[in-house]
């Protein structure tokens, strides 16, 4: 969500669902066999996607796709199957051919980035979880989520539901004031962490950290139906 016009008395306010860890998010703990394998492999990939700062993109940083290996992306995904009690995992191509970045890596440093508020396409995913691939970020670099903050300090809600597929879509409009939304819950950084959630709850990464590419906040992330 972009953060620019004043606010009006036109407010569209979403239903609230507090996070309730076990039904809307779930931490894992430990989840790769050697995480430190596949943070090597990624530090000396040279096929890195540059974004903002680094070129007109709306998104920042570096990514590069795929992240883990076959092998890799099968264990996580039976931990995950495991863990919301679903037989099935899979992953939908979006309409129109665009970009999904599921199994992707990203590394996005101090500076480059503000906490976005947003949550993701209820058409492409049901579950959504970022894995932290950095050994050292501070605690204030994981994962946050949020709820609106309607005028007068009202607190509003934190999901999109049908017919809407995004926060775009339920509110209306890309661009809402810089105070529209307050944090909610936060949830700490640890690596070899996968932070799963359910996707249509608003949630930003909290903070960004680092400025070379050893140091800088280092996750994948992931999307899936089921």
């Amino acid at each position: 969500m972009a953060t620019n016009p004043p606010r009006t008395s036109q407010v569209q306010v979403l239903p609230y669902r507090r996070p309730t860890r076990g039904r809307d998010y779930w931490i894992l703990d430990d989840v790769l066999p050697d995480p430190d394998a596949v943070r090597v492999r990624m530090l000396e990939r040279d096929d890195w996607v540059e974004g903002y700062p680094h070129k007109p993109e709306p998104w920042p940083g570096l990514r590069t796709m795929p992240g883990l290996e076959p092998a890799e992306l099968a264990h996580v995904e039976k931990l995950v199957r495991k863990t919301v009690g679903v037989q099935k995992l899979w992953t939908v191509d979006p309409v129109g051919g665009g970009t999904f970045n599921h199994n992707c890596v990203q590394v996005v440093g101090e500076g480059e980035c503000e906490p976005r508020p947003h949550t993701d396409s209820r058409s492409l995913c049901r579950y959504a979880a970022v894995l932290y691939l950095s050994p050292d970020l501070p605690k204030d670099c994981g994962t946050s989520f949020y709820r609106q903050n309607l005028p007068g300090g009202v607190l509003g809600g934190n999901q999109v539901l049908a017919p809407h597929n995004n926060l775009v879509d339920a509110l209306g409009t890309r661009f809402v004031p810089a105070d529209s939304f307050t944090e909610d819950l936060r949830v700490p950084p640890r690596y070899n962490r996968l932070l799963l959630y359910s996707a249509n709850l608003i949630h930003t990464a909290t903070a960004y950290a680092g400025t070379t590419l050893e140091d800088k906040r280092m996750t994948a992330v992931f999307f899936w139906m089921a």
